[in-house]
């Protein structure tokens, strides 16, 4: 991959962030009674997608928290996806390297989740080698990791099922459809569009190339990692969590990577210990699903409070088809 194949992922939010303040005084009551002191500050988070209020509140008694507080107003979405984090944190082990949720509230239309604050900052961009390292090492050992016991999660093709289907929709969809994508991704769109037959075969073959009995995150990019002050990676924002191959994450995040000038993606990939039995038919079905995940979705309307989303997911689909051009 050249540098003039780097893709610019869109990083910082711009939908309809909240301040303290915006929330309503008895959500504002229930923090400080959760947190066991009064909010004394706020930092906002400046990443991510997640609409809502999202931020380091420091307490009066010195401790600190971060927190999370959604409701229908901002995103309908955003509620069910706090309530699946709250799910998923009971079935993370010990070893994975998140914040612990300390407490949460959910009164039907409000939904507040408590995390353990850590200091730190998402990787810098474009990416440091020594931080893309630290955080390959993270995801190597992650990929090592399988759920709590007795734990609820979902197997990774059952959550993907209706996710992994882009482009047996595109195939099916007017032409105007397909116009938009190659508008939108250029040579990238009309080498896909080229070989649609192809690739509705290959994402076809996706779930049981998915399988497995692993710990898959199933987001992870660049703002959902941290490095704190004593050069630990954390992994935070687990609402897609599920049971997979353990070589997901690996895959799905090098796109991103590469296209936040990390490195050839596939280069990186066939570097780590992760991927060494991994076939390679079984990495091309993979990255097509999520390619045309993100296809398709860079296709629809903007969700309501999250307006660079699809811009984010057209980058994640032309990334994601450079990696495919050397495996199709």
């Amino acid at each position: 991959m050249s540098a003039d194949d780097v893709v610019e992922l869109p990083r910082a939010f711009s939908g309809q962030r909240l301040d303290w303040r915006d929330l309503p005084a008895h959500v504002r009551r229930r923090i400080a009674d959760l947190a066991g002191s009064q909010v004394s500050a706020e930092t906002s988070a400046t990443s991510g997608f997640s609409p809502g209020f999202v931020a380091v509140l420091e307490l009066a008694d010195g401790s600190a928290v971060f927190v999370k507080a959604v409701s229908p107003h901002e995103n309908p979405a955003s509620p069910e996806l706090a309530r699946a984090e709250i799910r998923i944190a009971r079935s993370l082990p010990d070893e994975v390297p998140a914040p612990a949720l300390l407490w949460w509230h959910d009164d039907g239309e409000w939904v507040v989740t408590g995390w353990e604050a850590v200091h730190g900052r998402t990787p810098q961009i474009p990416w440091r080698p020594e931080e893309l390292t630290a955080v390959l090492t993270a995801v190597g050992a992650l990929g090592e990791l399988r759920p709590r016991h007795g734990h609820t999660l979902a197997a990774t093709p059952e959550v993907l099922a209706d996710d992994f289907t882009g482009w047996q929709r595109l195939a099916a969809a007017p032409q105007d459809s397909r116009s938009l994508l190659a508008d939108g991704l250029g040579e990238l769109g009309r080498w896909a569009l080229g070989r649609m037959d192809a690739l509705v075969r290959w994402e076809g073959q996706a779930p049981p190339v998915l399988a497995g009995d692993h710990l898959v995150h199933g987001d992870l990019r660049s703002d959902n990692l941290m490095l704190d002050d004593h050069h630990r990676v954390w992994i935070i924002d687990w609402p897609h969590a599920s049971v997979g191959a353990p070589w997901l994450d690996l895959a799905f995040l090098l796109p991103s990577v590469a296209a936040e000038g990390g490195g050839d993606a596939a280069t990186v990939f066939a570097a780590q210990p992760l991927a060494q039995d991994v076939p390679a038919d079984h990495l091309r079905a993979a990255l097509v699903g999520l390619a045309g995940y993100f296809a398709w979705s860079s296709l629809q309307p903007d969700p309501p409070g999250i307006p660079n989303l699809r811009r984010f997911q057209s980058a994640q689909a032309g990334a994601t088809l450079l990696w495919l051009q050397t495996l199709a």
